[in-house]
C-alpha cells in the first residue's frame, strides 16, 4: 500500500481561517497547489508553486500523477467528494494515496440559511452540465438545492420551472456563503429578474398551479409528453417494460430500436444517474428522441446511427437491454452476449413474426413470457366504448 502524498482540501469563503489547525499545516507545506483563481486568492499567503486547473479538464489527473512525490495539495471548494474533483481524482487514483479534508459544503450551508433538513431535499448540480437535467426533478412541494454553472443558471431554472406550471415557486440565491460579502437573493419563478454573482447555490422550494405538468419519476408518462411519429411503447406498456428492466443508480441500458426514446427516457429518470444508448437508424426519430430527452430532464441519452447487430459493436456493456425494434436471433444473441451478469433483458413484439421468435426464445431461454392487452375508453358516437390497442407479447428474463 502507498503512503499518502495527495491532499485534496475543501475550502470556504473564510479562506485559510476556515481551517482546523491540522488541514491549515497540510496547505502551508505544500510544495504544489492546485486549484481555481478562487483558491489560490483564498490562500494567497501560502508560498507554494501553483497551478491552475487543466485544459482541457480532462487532463487533470495526468498532472497530478506527474507531481508524485512531491506534496500535493488541490483545492476544492466545501467537500471535495460531494459533486466535487475528489470523486474523480478518487476513481483514478489509488484512494490509498490520498487525504481528504472536506470542509462545509454549500448544500450544508444553504440548507441551514433556508432552514431546511437536508434528508428532506434533493441536493443537485447543473456545474459544468446541462441544466436541462433538473428538470426530472421538478415534483409538487419538492424542495431542491442545487449547484449552478454561473449567473446565469437560476433565470434559466426559473423558465424549466414556469414552463411547467411551477411558476409560483419560491427560489433563493446564496452567494459567498460564511464569507464577507455573503449575499441572498429571493423572489418566485415565473418574476425572477435578479442579477446574482456567477458562483452561487439556488435553492427552490417547488409550488405547483393546479394546471401544472405532473411527471413522476416512476415510468408510465403520458404519451402525448414525447413527440412521437405514432410509433412509440404506449404509456401502459411502457410502465410495465420499465419495471421489468428495473432502473437502478448508475445503471446502463441499450434502447435497441429507440424510436422516439420513450422508454430510454423513462429508464434515465427512474435511477439517479441512469443511462442509456439509444440505437436508431432512422434520423428523424433520432432528432425526436434528443428533443425529448432535453425535454423531460436527461440531455445526457446517447443516440447511436446504427443497425443491429452491427450496431451493438464496441458499446459499453449493458446492465439492461431492451429490444422494442429490430427483433431477429442474431441481434438478440450479440445483445445476451454482451448482457452483464444480472443483467435484465425485455423484448416486445406486435407482429404474428416477432411473436413467434419470442416463443422460440422463451422455450430455448427460459423466463417470462406475457401478453399485453390494453384498452382505452373512447367516445363512440355519443356514447362511450372501449378501443384496444394493438396486443404486445413480452418476453423478459435476468442473466445468471
Amino acid at each position: 500500500m502507498s503512503d499518502p502524498w495527495l491532499h485534496i482540501v475543501g475550502i470556504g469563503e473564510d479562506g485559510m481561517d476556515g481551517l482546523v489547525p491540522a488541514t491549515r499545516a497540510v496547505v502551508e507545506a505544500a510544495e504544489v497547489i492546485i486549484g481555481g483563481d478562487r483558491h489560490h486568492t483564498l490562500t494567497q499567503n501560502v508560498a507554494a508553486e501553483r497551478m491552475a486547473w487543466p485544459h482541457p479538464f480532462d487532463a487533470l489527473i495526468t498532472t497530478i500523477e506527474d507531481l508524485r512525490g512531491r506534496r500535493v495539495v488541490i483545492l476544492a471548494t466545501g467537500d471535495p467528494l460531494w459533486f466535487s474533483v475528489g470523486a474523480r481524482i478518487g476513481r483514478a487514483i489509488d484512494p490509498a494515496e490520498i487525504v481528504y479534508h472536506p470542509q462545509l459544503s454549500a448544500f450544508q450551508l444553504a440548507a441551514a440559511r433556508m432552514g431546511w433538513s437536508l434528508p428532506d431535499v434533493e441536493t443537485l448540480t447543473v456545474h459544468g452540465r446541462p441544466v436541462e437535467q433538473m428538470i426530472a426533478f421538478i415534483q409538487p412541494d419538492a424542495r431542491l438545492l442545487v449547484l449552478t454553472t454561473g449567473a446565469e443558471t437560476p433565470g434559466q431554472i426559473a423558465e424549466f420551472l414556469t414552463a411547467r406550471g411551477f411558476g409560483g415557486s419560491k427560489m433563493s440565491v446564496l452567494a459567498a456563503m460564511g464569507g464577507k460579502d455573503e449575499a441572498r437573493f429571493d423572489g418566485v419563478a415565473e418574476t425572477w429578474d435578479h442579477e446574482v454573482p456567477a458562483f452561487n447555490t439556488l435553492a427552490v422550494e417547488c409550488n405547483a398551479a393546479p394546471d401544472a405538468a405532473l411527471l413522476p419519476r416512476v415510468p408510465g408518462l403520458a404519451d402525448n409528453l414525447f413527440q412521437s411519429d405514432g410509433t412509440m411503447t404506449k404509456q401502459e406498456v411502457r410502465a410495465a417494460t420499465v419495471a421489468k428492466l428495473m432502473p437502478m443508480r448508475g445503471a446502463l441500458l441499450w434502447d435497441i430500436g429507440t424510436g422516439c426514446g420513450s422508454v430510454a427516457i423513462e429508464w434515465m429518470r427512474a435511477a439517479r444517474y441512469a443511462r442509456a444508448i439509444g440505437i436508431e437508424p432512422r434520423a428523424d426519430r433520432r432528432a425526436m428522441a434528443a428533443a425529448n430527452a432535453l425535454a423531460l430532464g436527461v440531455p445526457k441519452l446517447e443516440l447511436v446511427d446504427g443497425t443491429v447487430p452491427d450496431a451493438l459493436v464496441d458499446l459499453a456493456a449493458p446492465d439492461a437491454i431492451f429490444i422494442g425494434g429490430g427483433l431477429s436471433r442474431a441481434t438478440f444473441e450479440a445483445a445476451w452476449s454482451a448482457l452483464r451478469p444480472l443483467g435484465r433483458m425485455v423484448a416486445n413484439a406486435v407482429t404474428l413474426e416477432s411473436e413467434a421468435e419470442l416463443i422460440a426464445l422463451h422455450k430455448a431461454y427460459g423466463g417470462d413470457l406475457v401478453k399485453l392487452s390494453i384498452h382505452r375508453a373512447e367516445p363512440v358516437g355519443r356514447l362511450t366504448g372501449w378501443r384496444p390497442l394493438m396486443p404486445v407479447t413480452q418476453w423478459s428474463l435476468v442473466k445468471r
